[in-house]
């Protein structure tokens, strides 16, 4: 069983070599790769976030497994929503890491299969093509979120942390997100600055707290905290700020722009 593209031709080129053409343009040269244990990357139309999940990746040491975390921008589904199929893109198919996914279910039972909360949702679908291009034999693990409370984010964070301690598996954990919507520049940048700050800070509970507080309509906050509560039972001591963006520097429109932000924790 695959699961098949939903936003392709939409979001990224449908055919294969307009593909590989984009994401050699989006995706530089560097040679100052970050060992990596999170990142934070954009998922809107490539025309619009690309340069900043191209950047996010170019810096990413290619690891053998991405855990990917996405926000449930459909609705459909359960809470913690995997899905075990493999990943079709035009790029060719990326397959699950069927071995810490169950590892991360035996830890903790929120997480549950539910194919139809990734059917048409795009925050993971877009990341892949970066994968693809970046560490060609790496597999995912897709785990789409509604919402949770601190405990419970905190439960399934810990859930992949011992995972990737069992398996002793080489791994980056991905959360997939843009940041503020449809607000004027300067109030999207501020509002994006607090959160990013608390990003920068490793402070997952902050983070939520500040996204609640100031309504800062960061689609994938939960994905990050999550990404954060790992990044800390993983004992990372720092995140840099990679690029950050908005959907004006392409539109030309600053009255309602969308922010991307790409960040690595490490």
């Amino acid at each position: 069983m695959v699961r098949d593209p939903a936003v392709c031709g939409q979001f990224y080129p449908g055919e294969r070599e307009s593909l590989l053409r984009d994401l050699d343009k989006m995706i530089p040269e560097r040679s100052d790769k970050i060992d990596a244990i999170g990142a934070v990357s954009p998922h809107a139309g490539y025309m619009y976030s690309g340069a900043v999940a191209g950047e996010v990746y170019a810096r990413l040491k290619p690891r053998r497994t991405y855990i990917v975390l996405s926000p449930n921008h459909s609705g459909y589904g359960v809470r913690f929503a995997s899905c075990a199929e493999a990943w079709r893109t035009p790029l060719g198919d990326i397959d699950v890491d069927g071995d810490i996914l169950s590892a991360m279910k035996s830890h903790t039972n929120l997480i549950e299969e539910d194919k139809t909360a990734h059917v048409f949702e795009h925050s993971i679908e877009v990341q892949l093509p970066f994968i693809q291009k970046t560490a060609p034999s790496a597999k995912i693990v897709p785990l789409t979120v509604k919402f949770g409370n601190l405990s419970e984010l905190q439960e399934v964070s810990e859930a992949i942390v011992s995972a990737v301690a069992e398996r002793k598996r080489d791994t980056v954990i991905i959360s997939s997100s843009d940041m503020t919507h449809y607000e004027s520049r300067r109030s999207a940048s501020r509002k994006d600055k607090m959160a990013i700050q608390k990003v920068l800070e490793l402070d997952p509970e902050g983070l939520f707290e500040v996204v609640e507080r100031n309504n800062i309509s960061m689609c994938g906050y939960i994905p990050t905290v999550m990404m954060l509560m790992c990044a800390r039972g993983l004992n990372a001591e720092k995140a840099e700020l990679i690029k950050y963006a908005d959907s004006g520097d392409v539109t030309g429109d600053t009255q309602q722009v969308v922010g991307y932000a790409g960040i690595i924790v490490y």
